[in-house]
């Protein structure tokens, strides 16, 4: 959490309002063409090779739950055990020297102590990695050679302030700078763990946000410390907010968790260490049961609120919504927006607002 002493009035944040995703350029997969063969021995056990036709080295391993005593050194699966009637398929994975992976789904005969393919052995692999802009969100696709299998997405070395969404990269709640961010990178995975990685360039459209104001809705009601009162469990009400109430001044903190915000009570400017809180019912001497008060600043989520795209502010602990019930009365948490339009606020610089 930043403090309120490291805050200047002047200080600026940032609430995303678009992301543009440049052409996803894939890497490809080093192993070449995969193979698994079975290898016997003269009055010995068998066991099964793997191999690829690439020129870089391949890491193999074992992918999801394979019949007891089946295991892989190397490039080579042993059985030890019994005769298995049966035996259902097995898959192995191999990964690249840069973290792509393809599989290998075997079908297996296993007899007492030893192992071998038995029918087709199938390549499982991604390709065609995207990104599709839409509505300023990013939404990835992939296709698997295996065509009934989920791919899911994740995406690493974003801009602070964005986490990654599957298979959708949105903005909401995204706190990231404005710029173009070069060598973002999405990684598909499907449900035999072969994997394509691409990197792309980033857009990330973002309005300034002064950390120095109040959340107002279009009524011009803001958050309220009712009668400044400034101590552990002071009631926060809607009121008109004004550059000359110190009880509409607050501090806008960078929240704990993604895409959060914290509003710390600043009465002319000078943070107070303490910040809206929806305890959920766990102060007695809170009126309400998800009535909003102040409580000292932490990095737990009952004071984390999140900016929906509509407006609202959503708290983390909760999931609700900060509702007013009219001038001068408490705010609380709802599961719903008020029908009104009361529960749809703008941070809006103290300069900004009435004298």
């Amino acid at each position: 959490m930043v403090s309120a002493a490291a805050l200047p009035a002047s200080a600026q944040g940032w609430q995303d309002t678009a992301l543009i995703a440049g052409v996803v350029n894939s890497s490809t997969f080093g192993g070449g063409t995969l193979s698994a063969r079975t290898v016997t021995v003269a009055n010995g056990p068998s066991s099964i090779a793997l191999s690829g036709t690439g020129t870089g080295t391949l890491t193999w391993s074992l992918h999801g739950t394979v019949p007891a005593g089946v295991t892989l050194t190397g490039t080579t699966i042993s059985y030890t055990g019994a005769a298995v009637t049966g035996a259902p398929n097995i898959v192995v994975d191999a990964k690249d020297s840069v973290g792509n992976v393809e599989a290998l789904v075997i079908p297996i005969t296993l007899t007492a102590g030893s192992i071998a393919t038995n029918g087709t052995v199938t390549t499982v692999a991604l390709s065609s990695l995207a990104a599709t802009n839409t509505a300023g969100t990013v939404k990835f696709s992939a296709v698997s050679s295996a065509a009934s299998d989920t791919v899911n997405f994740a995406e690493s070395n974003l801009p602070a302030g964005l986490t990654s969404g599957n298979p959708v990269l949105t903005f909401v709640g995204g706190t990231a700078a404005p710029g173009t961010y070069a060598g973002v990178v999405v990684t598909a995975t499907e449900a035999d763990g072969a994997t394509l990685s691409g990197t792309f360039s980033l857009t990330v459209d973002a309005n300034a946000v002064s950390q120095f104001g109040d959340e107002v809705n279009k009524f011009g009601n803001g958050f309220d410390a009712f009668e400044q009162h400034q101590f552990p469990g002071a009631i926060i009400a809607g009121w008109t907010a004004t550059q000359n109430d110190p009880a509409t001044h607050f501090i806008l903190n960078n929240g704990t968790h993604q895409g959060a915000f914290q509003f710390e009570y600043a009465p002319k400017g000078s943070g107070s260490g303490l910040c809206v809180s929806d305890p959920g019912g766990g102060w007695s001497s809170d009126p309400l049961r998800d009535g909003l008060i102040l409580t000292s600043c932490n990095t737990g989520p009952w004071q984390q609120f999140i900016p929906q795209s509509n407006g609202t502010l959503q708290n983390v602990a909760t999931g609700l919504f900060i509702n007013p019930n009219g001038t001068g009365s408490q705010l609380r948490g709802g599961t719903t927006a008020t029908p009104w339009g009361g529960s749809f606020y703008t941070w809006t610089d103290n300069s900004s607002l009435p004298a």
